[in-house]
C-alpha cells in the first residue's frame, strides 16, 4: 500500500506480509500516533469509505478498527460528523513499538523492491 500522507498526522501503511490483520495495523498506527503525539484530543480520522478506498481494502475492515477502537475509548464517533481521537492516553510497550517499526520496515522494503531497488 502506499506511504502518503492521508491524514493529519498519520501515515496509514499496511504490510500484506506481516500477517497481523489490517484492522489491528489501523489500530496500532492510530495508538502510535496518539503515543507519539501527532494525534491529538479532537483529531477527526478520515471516514470508513474514504480510508477503505485509500487503502485498497474492504470497508468493513475499516469498520472493524474504528469500532475497536471506539469499544477501547481510543476514539468517539459522532453520527453524521465523523470519528475523533478521545484523548484517551495510549501507552505503548517497547515490544509493540518495535513490532510496528519492524512492519514499517517490511512495507518499506517491500515498496523499494517494486520500483526495482535493489534490496540486500
Amino acid at each position: 500500500m502506499t506511504a502518503e500522507r492521508y491524514t493529519e498526522g498519520i501515515d496509514f501503511i499496511l504490510d500484506q506480509t506481516s500477517g497481523v490483520p489490517y484492522y489491528r495495523q489501523i489500530i496500532k498506527q492510530v495508538e502510535m500516533a496518539i503515543s507519539d503525539g501527532r494525534l491529538g484530543k479532537g483529531a477527526k480520522l478520515p471516514t470508513v469509505r474514504s480510508l477503505a478506498v485509500h487503502l485498497q481494502i474492504n470497508p468493513n475492515t475499516v469498520a472493524r478498527a474504528y469500532n475497536e477502537m471506539e469499544i477501547r475509548g481510543i476514539v468517539n464517533t459522532q453520527q453524521g460528523t465523523g470519528t475523533f481521537i478521545s484523548g484517551k492516553k495510549i501507552d505503548l510497550t517497547a515490544d509493540e513499538r518495535k513490532d510496528i517499526l519492524d512492519s514499517l520496515i517490511r512495507s518499506f522494503l517491500a515498496n523499494a523492491s517494486s520500483y526495482g531497488f535493489v534490496v540486500e
